[in-house]
């Protein structure tokens, strides 16, 4: 399994100006099959963090914030809707459901 350094390296060599998410995704998951999703996207935001001290070219850290950002926004799950609450047998629902005895 890839560290988030080594996916976050990778990430910041295959940016390019103008590449789609599912590009980017695609490059990285080249050099670094085993990486989820989630790991690849983590990374982009560590990447952004970690140029934050040095110069970064302005084209490839907006790529990878727009990246992080729409990649991000896609994982959400649904909201999970509440279960109605089931309702509970009465004895007379019981006893007729109940096999009769054999004799």
């Amino acid at each position: 399994m890839a560290s988030i350094d080594e996916i976050a390296a990778t990430l910041r060599s295959v940016a390019a100006a103008g590449m789609k998410p599912k590009e980017l995704l695609g490059a990285v998951r080249e050099r670094h099959p085993e990486a989820s999703k989630k790991e690849v996207v983590r990374a982009a935001f560590y990447a952004l963090i970690e140029d934050q001290g040095q110069s970064p070219a302005p084209e490839p850290a907006s790529d990878l914030h727009a990246f992080a950002i729409h990649e991000r926004a896609t994982e959400e799950e649904a909201p999970i809707k509440p279960r109605k609450p089931r309702k509970k047998k009465t004895p007379a629902a019981e006893a007729a459901s109940a096999e009769p005895p054999v004799f």
